[in-house]
């Protein structure tokens, strides 16, 4: 649960992939073989109501324990401490902790390929320019037809299990981040049919994606698996450019929500008084005057317009300290973060080894 719970949070920001932390704890192949055993064979024998013979054909407790772990730490990280939140105010933070976990996945998996020659070599080439061109497209404008939300659940999902290129970064790409997990937060208030409406579109989707392509993954993997290594070794190194803590983010304004209030509500004083709060993903400022000739304030209203960031694009910098001392903001915080991504991987690794000892 404790590795599901890992592979959820990776998912969750965009640029970083739950393969790849399934890839860092150890379970990948048997991650893969596991998605694999739910075949046909397997619903034909849930439909013919012998159950029995159906879960003994499928490693049913591993993966109920794994997803387990990743819809808890879905519902932790979008509902009790919102990941996204931190991803504006301390960026620097989190995806510098995503980097070091990345750079020490990188080297813990080259010492697992034995013999590497130049074959090795050019997969690890056409991945990270694969990871690379994947990572660096631009977002655009989609439907949020069911269709479309079926089609971004199926690409999405096989995303998340290539270590490297991440399912969140995909859905952003498709602009469909956001807008997933907003109906997943509603899940639990009066909104929660509407949002089931377009989730389970978005799930069905990732079933089919996740049926298909694990295969293709099984296959490579028990017939080419140090090539197929060296090639997810590209996808993480093609990934590590837009998961490096220091970038200079764009991101478009949308307004998803306007209210129309007193001009003396406590909402609107606050924020005449301070101003909106734009180091959030989404945030409160203040519209138009409704009849703004009246001479009491109290005949006036305003709108309070929600409005929703999404990142359109991102340009990495190299961080700088002068000579009089002074450095790129929050220059610690990603290195603190690169730093401690390291040591978790490194002892994610040693904790492994000794269990296989």
């Amino acid at each position: 649960m404790i590795k599901g719970f890992l592979m959820g949070s990776a998912d969750i920001v965009p640029g970083v992939s739950g393969g790849t932390m399934a890839l860092i704890v150890g379970i990948y192949a048997r991650l893969i073989n596991a998605i694999r055993s739910f075949d046909f064979s397997f619903i034909k024998r849930l439909i013919t109501f012998k159950w029995s013979a159906a879960l003994r054909g499928v490693e049913w407790k591993f993966m109920l324990l794994l997803l387990s772990g990743m819809a808890c730490a879905v519902f932790f990280f979008t509902r009790i401490v919102p990941l996204q939140i931190y991803m504006f105010t301390d960026p620097e933070l989190i995806y510098g902790l995503f980097f070091g976990l990345i750079v020490g996945s990188i080297v813990i998996l080259a010492k697992a390929i034995e013999g590497f020659n130049w074959a090795h070599g050019l997969m690890i080439i056409i991945g990270t320019l694969i990871g690379f061109w994947l990572v660096t497209l631009v977002p655009t404008a989609t439907s949020e037809s069911p269709l479309f939300i079926f089609f971004s659940g199926s690409i999405a999902i096989c995303a998340m299990i290539l270590p490297g290129i991440s399912g969140s970064y995909i859905l952003l790409i498709l602009r469909k981040y956001d807008f997933v997990l907003s109906e997943i937060g509603k899940l639990g208030t009066p909104n929660t049919v509407s949002s089931l409406m377009t989730l389970i579109p978005f799930g069905l989707g990732a079933v089919v994606g996740l049926a298909l392509f694990s295969r293709v993954l099984s296959w490579l993997l028990n017939r080419y698996e140090a090539k197929t290594l060296a090639l997810l070794i590209g996808f993480l190194i093609g990934s590590l450019y837009v998961i490096w803590p220091y970038q200079d983010r764009t991101y478009a304004e949308i307004v998803s929500k306007q209210d129309v209030v007193a001009y003396e509500n406590p909402r609107a004083q606050e924020l005449r008084k301070n101003g909106p709060n734009k180091n959030q993903p989404e945030f409160e400022r203040l519209g138009k005057v409704i009849n703004p000739q009246a001479e009491l304030n109290r005949l006036k209203k305003v709108e309070i317009e929600t409005v929703k960031q999404k990142l359109i694009k991102s340009d990495p910098y190299i961080p700088y300290i002068t000579v009089e001392g002074a450095r790129t903001a929050h220059f610690a915080s990603g290195m603190w973060g690169m730093l401690i991504g390291l040591l978790m991987v490194v002892g994610l690794d040693f904790i492994r080894e000794k269990g296989n000892s």
